[in-house]
């Protein structure tokens, strides 16, 4: 059996993807990063090294000389903390919105990895154990015919859209995560017995792999952007935790998060969120349908305060409020009314405030499907205090899993 998984392809969890949705690290801006987020049902797009001009031909295929390649993915999460890192009061935001998409990408690595469609599945554990997020594969896809857009067409932030793209030598690509890995292992889990069975805790897969982020209920929520833009990076999530579990004993109460999920799924005016409320009033103004009319006060009044003139402008063009420092030139203009964006019934799911938990004696078999259930690639581990005592990863679970094919091998 195990010989048998080692053979399949990751062209075997291909089947039924859909081509991916690109915007080219040549051409795009932040602003069409922006735009294409809020058009799209799903809450990453890929980035590419090429340019894919719709006005190239029919198929929006790439017809510049250079390899195309995938050089990572970007969510509405990190428009949010590029926006709260760059605003100042001298600082229009129109200059921030013109900026390449590439300022949206991590410095530190590259979180994606091209391979081809005949790599073992072996070989694709390896490589996101190794470190990246998702593989990029080629797939076989009947041409999509598209409308050709006039040359003299002016597309808004409002339209602007990516599109499926035909790449050089007219492929397509979709992406396998460390998700359909888990789901795909899961089709064959006995031969992993008696794994699933046992404990997180007897198996030394709790926090095995990932520092644990975390930031104090009451501190700044600005404090922890860099904490969000490395679980964007590790696929996990910031802990928001309060105090001390009683005693000499140190660690804290695990009080719920600050996910890059949830904020995938906000709009960009959660930046202004992000840099004047606490990280406990944070995870309330992100969590569910729309954060509370008294929050959203509060927010503006302090923007006020602080001076963060290009932040007040970028809330007023997406409330349609009518404040003084509202202007045209500041924000992308004609957006929806909202603070959140429409985005897919799986990424919804995962918009929330709540932490999955689980205890140390629960089995690894529960853990998994907890997380698959909630569409995380995580669980929090607590003890019967509610203290927080690590989380147990996707990553985690795939090192197991390969050390263990390796010792039937």
């Amino acid at each position: 059996m195990a010989l048998t998984l080692l053979s399949h392809e990751v062209s075997d969890l291909c089947i039924g993807k859909p081509p991916l949705r690109c915007l080219s690290a040549v051409t795009a801006t932040v602003a069409d990063a922006i735009a294409a987020l809020k058009s799209s049902d799903e809450p990453f797009l890929s980035v590419w090294s090429c340019n894919h001009d719709e006005t190239n031909d029919d198929n929006n295929k790439c017809e510049c000389e250079c390899e195309c390649e995938c050089v990572g993915k970007i969510c509405m999460a990190d428009v949010i903390c590029y926006l709260t890192k760059h605003d100042s009061k001298a600082l229009s935001l129109s200059s921030v919105f013109e900026a390449s998409v590439s300022v949206l990408l991590p410095k530190s690595r590259s979180i994606v990895v091209h391979v081809q469609s005949s790599c073992k599945l072996i070989e694709a554990i390896d490589l996101i154990t190794g470190g990246a997020q998702d593989l990029i594969v080629p797939i076989q896809t009947k041409p999509i015919t598209k409308r050709r857009q006039p040359r003299n067409a002016v597309v808004s932030l409002t339209t602007a859209t990516t599109t499926t793209t035909t790449h050089k030598n007219n492929r397509q690509f979709c992406w396998i995560t460390q998700e359909d890995i888990i789901r795909f292992l899961l089709d064959s889990i006995s031969v992993f017995s008696p794994l699933p069975s046992l404990s997180i805790s007897d198996l030394g897969v709790i926090n095995s792999t990932h520092a644990i982020l975390s930031v104090d209920y009451y501190s700044s929520a600005s404090s922890a952007v860099t904490a969000i833009s490395s679980a964007i990076a590790d696929n996990i999530s910031v802990a928001v935790v309060d105090g001390e579990c009683g005693g000499e004993d140190p660690r804290a109460v695990l009080i719920g998060e600050i996910s890059p999920m949830t904020l995938a799924c906000c709009d960009e005016s959660a930046a202004a969120a992000v840099a004047t409320l606490s990280a406990g009033d944070l995870m309330t103004y992100i969590d569910g349908s729309g954060p509370p009319e008294s929050l959203v006060r509060v927010v503006r009044n302090r923007l006020e305060e602080k001076g963060l003139v290009g932040l007040i402008s970028l809330v007023d063009s997406l409330s349609g409020s009518s404040g003084s420092s509202s202007s045209d030139e500041e924000a992308p203009a004609g957006r929806a009314k909202s603070y959140g964006r429409s985005v897919s019934s799986a990424a919804r799911m995962a918009r929330k405030s709540v932490a999955i938990v689980c205890n140390r004696r629960s089995s690894l078999m529960a853990v998994m499907i907890q997380a698959i259930a909630h569409r995380v690639r995580y669980v929090w581990v607590v003890d019967e205090d509610g203290c927080l005592v690590g989380m147990v990863t996707f990553v985690d679970i795939l090192k197991l899993f390969r050390g263990f094919l390796d010792d039937q091998n």
